[in-house]
């Protein structure tokens, strides 16, 4: 039985995740627990216009001692919590992943944008990415995109008005981003954002106008910044035509500086694989080039094969710039299709015979910070 000590923790432990004060919280729920681990039962509460929701559950440290399991240190699991976020250009509700080890610290943000008719819920799952940020110690930013906005649930890539900085959906993840950011105490030089599909396009249309946001981008099966300003531009170029980019002088209009690490599957019949070339140049001709550096003789590229034990083949390249630091990276997956390389098959569009992009993608990521914020 629950004693009236705890009884009076877990309702101080409650009107505190009310207040905002989750970290208060779990620290109090810490020492409230009885010896048996149990588990709080989710309780949605209200801030600011941000719904969270999350539970805790009370387990022994694997550290702890194996002989004296009755006095073994209790910690927190991770939560998973809902949000909702608004500024002037919209509204967009999202769920945060928050690993175990988080007291305050300031931890890294990957933020991952769904593929259309997705949702946070099933691209976490496909993607594994919460169980690697548990084990690397990452929160990671689910932003939703609702049928409101797009009847596919696609984020709105292929639109002028969401191709800019400080207006549409790039200004709504911005601010969305920076809001997570201040509100857990997270390191604003470490923020990488990843999508899938119409997600990965507006990763990196995010990539090209917050530059000063974003240390790294992922783009799995995705298309460059700004290749159509209207749906039949966008189906054109998911076919695998030229659109926009076709002209030097746009190639060169929309270039970024952002380290760049790319998946494509060569028999993706939804986006053409040629895309993956093209969302390259974009990066490979940011201005840096120009002076030495990254794209250019000062710079190096190295392309490896390999092969996913009973899987797909794949083909890497990785290139540096003249520090020898890796700047891009390129994957083709041989044989797989339309589907986030290496995912769990518990969510959609996955291909589990494929090299794992999530764990590449934190790989990559980790290696890269903002110098100036």
């Amino acid at each position: 039985m629950i004693s009236a000590s705890i009884t009076q923790r877990m309702e101080e432990a409650t009107r505190l995740t009310r207040a905002g004060k989750l970290q208060d919280a779990m620290a109090l729920l810490k020492g409230a627990m009885p010896a048996t681990p149990t588990e709080q039962t989710p309780t949605p509460t209200t801030r600011e216009g941000n719904t969270f929701e999350g539970s805790w559950e009370v387990v022994d440290d694997p550290k702890a001692s194996a002989s004296s399991p009755g006095h073994a240190r209790r910690t927190h699991t991770s939560a998973f919590t809902t949000g909702s976020f608004s500024c002037r250009a919209g509204t967009r509700d999202y769920k945060l992943f928050i690993p175990s080890g988080h007291h305050g610290q300031a931890l890294p943000l990957v933020v991952m944008l769904h593929g259309c008719t997705q949702n946070p819920d099933d691209f976490a799952a496909g993607t594994d990415m919460n169980r690697l940020a548990e084990a690397q110690q990452c929160c990671v930013l689910y932003p939703a995109q609702p049928a409101s906005a797009n009847t596919s649930k696609c984020w709105n890539w292929f639109k002028a008005e969401d191709q800019q900085r400080e207006g549409g959906e790039p200004a709504i993840l911005a601010g969305m981003v920076r809001q997570i950011v201040h509100q857990h105490g997270l390191d604003a030089t470490r923020v990488y954002v990843a999508g899938l599909s119409a997600g990965a396009a507006m990763a990196t249309t995010l990539a090209m106008t917050y530059p000063d946001l974003f240390a790294a981008v992922g783009v799995h099966s995705g298309l460059p910044h700004g290749v159509a300003k209207s749906l039949p531009d966008a189906l054109g170029a998911m076919q695998g035509g030229t659109g926009p980019l076709g002209s030097a002088t746009q190639s060169a209009k929309w270039a970024s500086q952002v380290p760049a690490i790319i998946f494509h599957g060569d028999r993706d019949t939804t986006v053409h694989p040629s895309n993956a070339d093209r969302v390259a140049a974009q990066y490979a001709s940011h201005p840096g080039s120009e002076k030495g550096k990254f794209g250019s003789a000062g710079g190096q590229s190295t392309v490896e094969q390999g092969r996913v034990a009973n899987g797909h083949a794949y083909t890497r390249t990785v290139h540096r710039d003249a520090s020898g630091k890796p700047r891009m990276e390129q994957w083709q997956v041989h044989g797989a299709g339309h589907a986030w390389s290496g995912g769990s098959a518990k969510g959609s569009y996955t291909d589990p015979k494929g090299p794992d992009a999530t764990s590449e993608m934190l790989r990559f990521f980790f290696q890269h910070q903002l110098t100036k914020v």
